[in-house]
């Protein structure tokens, strides 16, 4: 792969069964942003430990995000001055939807403004975070390219996807 790869997860991190650590572990120059607290996420720390981790690494940067580390990436598009190469955004969370963690502060209003990368927005059927609706409009205002995978809920470890063959397939489309 030609681009640094930046795995972003969301509340709680991403466990050993998660598409994103099996990304990481089979591919060691993938590198994972590690936020301070996983479990009560704080908008604006999360958004000064990726905007260091992405000047660290130049402009040659895509960005895998799941779950509030989409929010994340919207508030950090809006934010920052550095350039990146694309965005793989899966399943976005509706940070004013009925099952938004509590403990993650600082992340509504989502912005909803044009990305100034290329991106992708993957989202599920029966995602209890996000609704399909949700997702593409969310994809729509950023000028993402929008896939649906059908059922598939948070798109996490409990969604039995493995590798995730067809997301890594996406990732490569936006690091070629």
């Amino acid at each position: 792969m030609n681009s640094i790869v930046l795995i972003l997860p969301g509340i709680g991190n991403s466990g050993p069964e998660h598409w994103q650590s099996l990304w990481e572990k089979a591919n060691p120059s993938f590198a994972r942003v590690q936020q301070r607290d996983w479990d009560y996420p704080v908008c604006k720390e999360w958004l000064d430990v990726l905007e260091e981790s992405v000047a660290r690494s130049g402009t040659n940067v895509v960005l895998v995000a799941h779950s509030l580390a989409c929010a994340l990436v919207a508030h950090w598009a809006v934010n920052t001055n550095l350039t990146i190469k694309g965005a793989l955004l899966v399943a976005p969370p509706n940070p004013d939807g009925p099952h938004f963690p509590r403990e993650a502060v600082g992340f509504s209003p989502l912005p909803l403004k044009p990305l100034p990368f290329q991106s992708f927005v993957v989202a599920s059927t029966n995602d209890p975070y996000g609704s399909l609706t949700f997702a593409k409009s969310a994809a729509s205002a950023w000028g993402s390219r929008f896939e649906s995978i059908g059922p598939a809920g948070h798109i996490n470890s409990e969604s039995g996807l493995g590798e995730w063959h067809k997301g890594f397939s996406l990732l490569q489309q936006l690091a070629a």
